[in-house]
């Protein structure tokens, strides 16, 4: 089942609200067995995830980078030049509250809690950083000859680039 398909099949039941502030509990239990995580087109298998009595994710810190790029410092979660300060509640341990952490940053998400699978959409913050700055992402797609060509490679001029995709 290709991940489009899947989303699609999430009942409406399993829709989690991003409102609201988040609860400071830890997991119930230590990390049991794992998860999928659905995020920018891709999808990653975690061998230990929990929930909590409030149904939040929690996740180990070490997997978060692998999850959304964000990473544990002192200062917060941080991506990039991207940090978010993360109260005390958000961590335990060594595991993060990642659905509260998606409602800090106004990210939405859905989850179906019995196949154990979350899906988590755009974060806007990071979305953002391109469009404030109007400088597009760095891409690499193949010429007609199949020889890869990044974006950066014409930086200083103006660049059309036309994409289609057969589905």
């Amino acid at each position: 089942m290709k991940r489009r398909d899947f989303l699609w099949t999430l009942s409406a039941a399993a829709m989690m609200p991003s409102m609201g502030a988040a609860q400071p509990r830890g997991p119930s239990t230590p990390l049991k067995a794992g998860g999928t995580i659905l995020y920018d087109s891709r999808s990653v298998a975690l061998t230990r995830v929990d929930t909590d009595a409030s149904g939040a994710l929690w996740v180990r810190k070490a997997d978060l980078p692998r999850i959304n790029g964000f990473e544990i410092k002192p200062q917060g979660a941080c991506r990039a030049d991207i940090c978010i300060p993360i109260p005390r509640g958000m961590m335990k341990g060594n595991t993060f509250n990642l659905t509260a952490f998606a409602q800090r940053v106004g990210q939405k998400f859905i989850a179906d809690p019995v196949t154990r699978v979350w899906s988590f959409g755009e974060i806007p913050v990071v979305q953002g950083a391109y469009v404030e700055s109007r400088i597009a992402p760095d891409v690499t797609v193949p010429d007609r000859q199949g020889r890869p060509v990044r974006l950066s490679q014409f930086r200083g001029k103006k660049v059309l680039l036309v994409t289609w995709a057969s589905w």
